[in-house]
């Protein structure tokens, strides 16, 4: 490519971010660095009725979580900031008049009460050109009107000028070409009564000064590119206009409409990165973070939604799938949501990352659960051993929490009912030799174990599960052996004596 690439994500603060947002994200931040270009962060916050306090700060702490940092935007900075468009307000107006001036946009003074009831008095009502005549703008007012109004103060919003019977084409990066009839698309609102810019004039207004050369976004804004395409040519820059890309949608688990929130609460997993409390009422959305996702999952198993390489892999880090990653294996239909399997994602990843690379989301969500960790090389230790138990790091409190504090409740209906004399014998004389042991490896202990065992006149099996119950409370964890050692002598030695009165 002879240009420098650059791409853009471009949000609205408005409350929590979806998968498919960060999926978006990725697939530009991986486009741009296979390519040796920017990745551009711009907040479109232009619709103060939706703007939402805390909104935009949560979005860049989703960025940081994923890794997937913008070269320019609100906290980076760069030579065509500002980055938020409340900023560049007066920007927008320039442009909007421009087009005013040159017959391809118009003003339209209509009150919201006088389009309501146009709404109301005919079925299917658009501001068009079926109707646009009838209506009190610009194009129909006498020009000393217009300029009177103008004068006054009237309020009004600047209208593309649709054309009709028109046939417009593009080439998609994903679908091909794309085609849209003119006559079927309403006059968008371009400059809003409050002087604000809707996304349509904004985003071309921008991705032109930013120098955007590829713009991937939903294929929910397909319907919107037809005004976009005019725009680009109306203002001019059309040699400029960056090559667009339509990404799938994100689907429900039975591949019927899009993943919504709501699809979310109802089925049991979350859809945003991370939790989100709406300031305004309090209601909190769970997030992939919180609910323990790696973020090395969390990218693999959204970069599968919708693209693979050709190949039966399916594990990618963030370098592989910048080598990898290709518009032209993006998938043009939607992709299932599924929870189990972004789950099994997870898995792998905690399998595959080395202990000190967990050890510190692990911590916290110990110290979280008034787990205290007072030897961190020990937390090690004990990650390498449970973690290819665990799906989510949240299951790191019942497979590793043993370790640092001796269980309070023991699954009693395990053990007593085959609970006798002989076995609490067992116990205490194995405590002894534990006791008196030189050594104390897990082969070795395995040993003494059996040999004991077999010396009282009993199956492994009948003094393993106490023996476990013993040490984590209940029927689960790793090899029994490996635990005890890392507890080390004088906690398992304490730990038996303090289960055998509760067994009684």
């Amino acid at each position: 490519m002879s240009e420098k690439v650059r791409v853009r994500f471009a949000p609205s603060p408005t409350g929590g971010l979806h998968l498919g947002g960060v999926r978006t994200v990725l697939f530009n931040y991986l486009f741009a660095k296979q390519n040796g270009g920017d990745f551009i962060l711009r907040i479109e916050d232009t619709d103060q009725t939706r703007f939402v306090p805390g909104a935009e700060e949560y979005i860049i702490e989703c960025l940081k979580w994923c890794g997937l940092n913008p070269d320019e935007g609100t906290e980076a900075g760069g030579a065509y900031g500002p980055y938020r468009q409340s900023e560049r307000k007066e920007i927008y107006r320039k442009y909007a008049e421009q087009l005013v001036a040159d017959g391809k946009a118009y003003y339209a003074f209509d009150t919201p009460e006088e389009l309501e009831e146009k709404r109301a008095e005919i079925p299917n009502f658009q501001y068009g050109h079926t109707h646009r005549m009838q209506l009190k703008n610009s194009l129909t007012l006498p020009a000393e009107e217009v300029k009177r109004l103008l004068d006054a103060g009237e309020r009004y919003v600047i209208r593309i000028n649709m054309p009709s019977e028109e046939t417009i084409r593009f080439d998609d990066l994903i679908r091909g070409e794309v085609s849209f009839d003119t006559t079927l698309v309403d006059d968008k609102v371009l400059l809003k009564a409050d002087g604000m810019p809707t996304y349509h004039l904004a985003v071309v207004v921008d991705d032109y000064l930013m120098k955007i050369t590829h713009a991937f976004r939903g294929e929910e804004w397909l319907p919107s590119a037809p005004v976009h395409l005019l725009l680009w040519r109306y203002l001019g820059w059309e040699e400029q206009m960056p090559q667009w890309a339509h990404l799938p949608l994100i689907l429900k688990p039975d591949g019927n409409g899009k993943l919504s929130k709501r699809d979310g609460a109802r089925l049991g997993f979350p859809v945003y990165a991370m939790t989100w409390t709406d300031p305004a009422t309090g209601d909190v959305t769970p997030g992939f973070r919180e609910i323990g996702f790696l973020p090395e999952a969390f990218n693999n198993l959204l970069a599968m939604l919708g693209w693979n390489d050709g190949t039966d892999q399916e594990i990618f880090g963030i370098d592989e799938l910048i080598e990898k990653f290709s518009l032209e294996r993006v998938s043009k239909s939607g992709a299932k949501f599924d929870f189990e399997k972004a789950k099994w994602f997870n898995a792998e990843w905690i399998k595959r990352l080395p202990a000190e690379r967990l050890k510190p989301e692990i911590l916290t969500i110990l110290q979280k659960e008034g787990i205290e960790v007072s030897d961190e090389d020990r937390l090690l230790q004990v990650i390498d051993l449970v973690k290819d138990r665990c799906t989510l790091l949240t299951d790191f409190v019942a497979q590793a929490s043993y370790f640092f504090r001796a269980p309070q409740e023991y699954d009693l209906g395990a053990v007593t009912p085959k609970w006798n004399e002989q076995k609490e014998e067992f116990f205490k004389s194995f405590a002894d030799s534990i006791g008196s042991a030189q050594n104390f490896a897990a082969a070795d202990l395995e040993a003494e174990f059996k040999t004991l065992a077999q010396e009282k006149g009993f199956k492994i099996g009948d003094v393993m599960l106490p023996f476990r119950i013993m040490l984590v409370g209940g029927k689960f964890g790793p090899t029994v052996f490996d635990i005890a050692v890392l507890l080390g002598k004088d906690e398992t030695i304490s730990r038996i004596n303090k289960a055998l009165q509760a067994f009684k």
